[in-house]
């Protein structure tokens, strides 16, 4: 291969490192205004009266708006629950929730509008916690909802109870995950402009801007095609940049005042009223043959939901499924129970759910394996589905390569040696993952990707996807895949910006499916247009399509290689030829998925199913508690890495958030609101939290990928919490079953070991 699998730099690297890239900060429209968002300071309330009479009489004031001043009716990302206003129209459900908004010619003047709008409230009962929430007597949430069950997922397959009656080892208990915030660089913002035609055009930097449309469409009562949607390059996503309050908030101000609107979030804002990860109180059983099988599992996870439904439901079903496709398990129930609550709405963060289980199911497996007297590592290889196998949910396990993985990172850690040849303070936890490529369960409609190559008289190609770049690097994987199938060098593709009029309709970045899904349709349409260049040519050279062939920029028949012809002239004569008509190439792929069964959840989810397993060694301070790790090795089965330094870099920031999430970030969070939200009482890991990343691919080159490829993107994160704390148990003997593990909690479960107490760790 001459590009794929090759290390190069992003495609936007330039760019991005010259300060050259434009963002929606930076984004100059005539007569644009300044919207700000009035939100409200309750956790529940009933709104008695608005009053903006005196916002609107400051100077430079062009809109101030109310739910009067919206449609009525609700909506929302989520089919479980379409439970969305615009703004608040009757009662507010948690603090931060848009009450109103103003748009002005400066910040100032927007800021001083706000200030001036009175609201009366009437505080009503509120409640904080999702098991709380679901329990006898507990105050509503939401006062137009008959009770806080948002959502039930529910499963079973087997004979759990008898299964559980025969397994030689039951262990239970409960793992609680917690709310943590995605911490991209970059705010949720918007520009929304109103076009003369009536139309309206949004820039928006987020990871699906044709599923925003759609929803966008049906909150400001639109037809789909009125909306235009540019993605514009992101600060950042995780997950966190889907559908968006703010950005229809923006529109809305655009058409009441005919200008151009922008609002981004201050990052207090961000915290209060963004997306952050679902937290969850997951109670696990698991029920183990002698020899280390599984054969039993019952899971009830209660899941916190906020005050509106964003993507919760797909969350809480991930974190209650998806792992019963990691490891064989045939006897299992599983329950999810989503809450409404009184605190900021929860979404997707990178992992989607699998994480959450995934911290807890690998915390469990490490018990099992010490109670059972084996090898941590080989406990989870023997349990885990191979290639070729057919999941207990109907997953096509086309390949795998978690034994490779596993065995990589116990090799590089000297996971045997120091087994044995223990170093007081020290310890080793191991931890794996699934996951998706794509996730036909989430957009059920239709699933996979298109895309168009054209090339031009010169000889060079585009591409155009509906696929978003966040700044994973999609944009640069297209560009491979479009080069090797034309023979073309990388510099010579360009990848067109994402714009609603221009490109295919595409779902955006989730359900780490772009490469995948991508990637395929790339490779497609630039085979089309291949295709039709070797026609072309073929009429140039006097010989039949089948016998020509390209190689290194040239097109030549097969019975005459002397006779050759420049890629760059057969373009230009086909563009001169057609009348100035370029060649264009277009192309698709529609995974074998099977949506599954809303009642047995069988079905085959994704096209390709990539695997990885994480093994972090740490030293714990006995005196403060304090955990460093020392080394950190990440394996992952990719299928084939298109472009390898690529991929490293995505191990490698995966491993950074799981590193946070493990052991110190956490929304603190009182009577519904969050107590810190900044970036000072908000820790993520600097440079000096770090260990060096040991990244390791495997490949075992997946037959559906586009060239073997799989994603990378979740995967890299989600069994990196597990493997930590897994660690500190290795070092300590202390269990810590909520997330984070901070140093005072490590601190007080050295001091309650050494005192013959409990192993465990509670709550800070």
């Amino acid at each position: 291969m001459n590009v794929v699998g090759k290390s190069v730099p992003l495609i936007d690297a330039g760019a991005k490192a010259t300060g050259a890239m434009e963002f929606v900060s930076d984004l100059n429209l005539p007569r644009m205004l300044t919207g700000k968002i009035l939100r409200s300071p309750l956790p529940h309330a009933r709104i008695v009266s608005i009053d903006t009479g005196r916002a609107k009489s400051v100077p430079g004031v062009a809109a101030v708006l109310t739910a009067r001043d919206a449609p009525s009716y609700t909506f929302g990302p989520s089919k479980a629950s379409p439970d969305w206003e615009i703004l608040a129209r009757s009662e507010v459900r948690f603090i931060g929730e848009e009450v109103a908004a103003v748009a002005a010619t400066d910040p100032d003047a927007a800021e001083e509008a706000l200030s001036l709008i009175k609201v009366e409230y009437e505080e009503l009962p509120s409640v904080f916690d999702a098991f709380e929430a679901l329990q006898p007597g507990a105050p509503l949430a939401r006062s137009d909802k008959e009770s806080n069950l948002v959502f039930r997922f529910f499963v079973e397959k087997g004979s759990v109870d008898q299964a559980f009656q025969e397994s030689d080892l039951i262990i239970e208990d409960t793992f609680i995950t917690n709310q943590v915030y995605q911490a991209y660089m970059e705010t949720t913002c918007c520009v929304a402009a109103p076009d003369s035609d009536g139309r309206l055009k949004m820039w928006l930097p987020t990871q699906a801007p044709f599923i925003c449309r759609l929803t966008y469409s049906k909150a400001l009562g639109m037809p789909e095609e009125k909306i235009h949607t540019i993605q514009i390059p992101a600060g950042g996503a995780f997950g966190g940049k889907m559908e968006s309050n703010l950005h229809i908030i923006a529109g809305l101000l655009a058409r009441n005042t005919g200008k151009p609107v922008r609002i981004v979030n201050s990052r207090e804002e961000d915290f209060t009223a963004g997306n952050p990860r679902v937290p969850m109180r997951i109670d696990l059983k698991i029920g183990f043959k002698s020899d280390g099988t599984i054969h039993a599992k019952q899971v009830r996870i209660y899941a916190g939901n906020g005050g509106r439904t964003v993507h919760a439901p797909g969350v809480l079903a991930t974190a209650c499924y998806r792992i019963d496709s990691l490891y064989r398990i045939k006897n299992l129930r599983n329950e999810g129970l989503l809450a409404y609550t009184n605190t900021v709405p929860t979404s997707a963060y990178r992992g989607f759910g699998n994480s959450q289980m995934i911290f807890a199911i690998e915390t469990l497996l490490d018990m099992a394996a010490e109670k059972l007297g084996q090898d941590a590592g080989d406990l989870r290889v023997k349990n885990a589905y191979q290639g070729g196998e057919v999941t207990v949910h109907g997953w096509k396990i086309t390949s795998c390569g978690l034994p490779e993985c596993v065995e990589k990172v116990k090799s590089a850690a000297s996971w045997t040696e120091k087994k044995k040849n223990k170093i007081p303070g020290r310890g080793l936890g191991l931890a794996c993952t699934n996951h998706v490529s794509g996730n036909s369960a989430f957009f059920p409609d239709f699933h996979g990707s298109a895309a168009m190559v054209r090339v031009s008289r010169e000889g060079r190609a585009t591409v155009f996807s509906g696929e978003a770049d966040t700044g994973q690097g999609i944009r640069t994987v297209m560009a491979q895949v479009a080069a090797e199938v034309l023979g073309l060098k990388i510099e010579d593709v360009l990848v067109a910006p994402l714009d609603s009029d221009l490109v295919p309709y595409g779902l955006g970045t989730w359900a780490t499916r772009g490469t995948v899904n991508a990637g395929k349709a790339v490779q497609a349409a630039a085979g089309d247009a291949r295709r039709q260049l070797i026609e072309f040519a073929a009429g140039l050279l006097g010989a039949e399509a089948a016998k020509v062939e390209m190689d290194n920029g040239f097109f030549m028949a097969k019975d005459n290689p002397g006779s050759k012809i420049k890629f760059s002239d057969v373009c230009e004569k086909a563009v001169y030829q057609r009348a100035g008509s370029p060649i264009i190439g277009q192309g698709f792929f529609v995974p074998d998925t099977v949506t599954p069964d809303p009642v047995t959840k069988y079905g085959n989810q994704s096209p390709v199913y990539p695997f990885g397993a994480h093994l972090a060694e740490v030293e714990v301070d006995q005196e403060t508690g304090r955990v460093t790790i020392l080394d950190y090795h990440a394996a992952h089965d990719v299928g084939k890495a298109i472009n390898p330094i690529q991929t490293h870099g995505q191990i490698q920031g995966g491993v950074a958030q799981a590193v946070g999430w493990a052991l110190m970030e956490d929304m603190v969070t009182a009577g519904g609101k969050v107590q810190n939200p900044n970036f000072l009482d908000y820790r993520i890991p600097t440079f000096a939290d770090l260990p060096q990343v040991n990244s390791l691919l495997v490949e075992p080159v997946d037959p559906v990928g586009p060239y073997g490829a799989k994603g990378i993107g979740e995967p890299a994160l989600n069994p990196g919490a597990a493997a930590v704390l897994n660690a500190i148990y290795d070092a300590t003997g202390v269990r810590i079953k909520e997330l984070p593990a901070s140093q005072e909690k490590v601190l007080r479960g050295i001091k309650s070991r050494v005192q013959g107490g409990s192993q465990g760790a509670g709550k800070n």
